[in-house]
């Protein structure tokens, strides 16, 4: 890291001490470097490939992206405020690791905190991975080599999947059942009655777990609230689909197909049969997923119900001279 603070430095020496090892940056803004290569700093613009964790002053932890097994890729941006995560990014290089603490009021300022939020502070430990400088490269060149860098990280978790996937199951002593599409399954409780067929809807209670244990998703409240994930706006109720139609995940689909009215069951779903090398939302590239789910309850199609109207095609005509 280039050592081009000393005003700074010298400055808040005296105030090291008070601040429990912290230095003082703009705004309020306190960092701790914990490690500190050479290189480069950060600047607006440079991609990085960053691992967090974001707690509050009661280290309740607001978001980690350990709990996913994934870092965050990102552009640093500029800089909302002055003293906010990203100037206390722009100290870093790569390989550096440090603690960062902004004022929560400015960190979320026009928007609400989060539910329950407590403390003065947003506190970041932050690792970064990688950079890669934009400098004076073209934004094709730079474009080139961030996707580069980024597929190689995708081939790296790839790889990886088989054997998370394995030793997620050898650890929580799985007795598992494997079809031959790789969906893995137990049933913890078995139900009563026929399975559903394709059309069927079906009603299911759910939780959605990381193979780190993270909860991502669920619709029951209790656990919802235990998972600290709980949303006043949620109806918190089975949810309902047809079944076997594409309206869900392909490892959900197939799995249900197997479970009768009231079957309780474990699914650990490899990434092929959930999102794949895309991920969605907090679930990344080639991650296996853990499903806990109940089968509530079958609504069998109607066979005499009527068929929904095809749209007639009409060709197009030729143009009349």
């Amino acid at each position: 890291m280039k050592k081009n603070l000393m005003f700074l430095a010298l400055a808040t020496v005296g105030l090291a001490s008070c601040n429990g090892g912290f230095k003082k940056g703009d705004n309020g803004m306190l960092y701790n470097i914990h490690v500190d290569k050479s290189g480069p700093n950060i600047q607006p613009g440079d991609f990085i490939n960053v691992n967090l964790t974001a707690k509050n002053d009661a280290d309740s932890v607001l978001f980690s992206t350990y709990e996913s097994g994934r870092a965050v890729p990102m552009l640093l941006p500029k800089s909302e405020t002055k003293g906010d995560v990203f100037d206390g990014i722009k100290l870093l290089s790569e390989g550096d690791s440090a603690t960062i603490k902004v004022f929560a009021d400015s960190a979320y300022k026009g928007k609400p905190k989060p539910p329950g939020f407590k403390g003065k502070y947003i506190v970041y430990d932050i690792k970064i991975e990688k950079v890669i400088a934009k400098g004076k490269q073209t934004d094709q060149v730079f474009q080139g080599n961030v996707t580069s860098y980024i597929k190689s990280q995708s081939d790296v978790l790839k790889n990886q999947e088989p054997v998370k996937l394995k030793k997620y199951i050898e650890d929580n002593k799985l007795n598992v059942s494997k079809t031959s599409t790789g969906l893995n399954y137990v049933i913890t409780k078995p139900g009563t009655g026929a399975v559903p067929v394709a059309g069927d809807t079906v009603y299911v209670n759910y939780v959605g777990k990381l193979i780190t244990g993270k909860v991502f998703d669920t619709n029951l409240k209790d656990e919802a609230t235990k998972a600290k994930t709980f949303n006043p706006g949620l109806p918190y109720k089975p949810i309902a689909f047809p079944v076997g139609q594409g309206k869900v995940i392909p490892g959900w689909d197939q799995a249900l197909l197997l479970l009768n009215k009231g079957a309780k069951a474990t699914l650990v779903i490899p990434s092929d049969l959930a999102y794949r090398d895309q991920g969605n939302g907090p679930i990344g590239p080639y991650t296996p997923l853990v499903f806990e789910v109940e089968l509530v309850n079958i609504k069998h199609a109607d066979p005499n119900a009527p068929k929904p109207a095809v749209p007639q095609f009409t060709p197009p005509q030729p143009a009349t001279k």
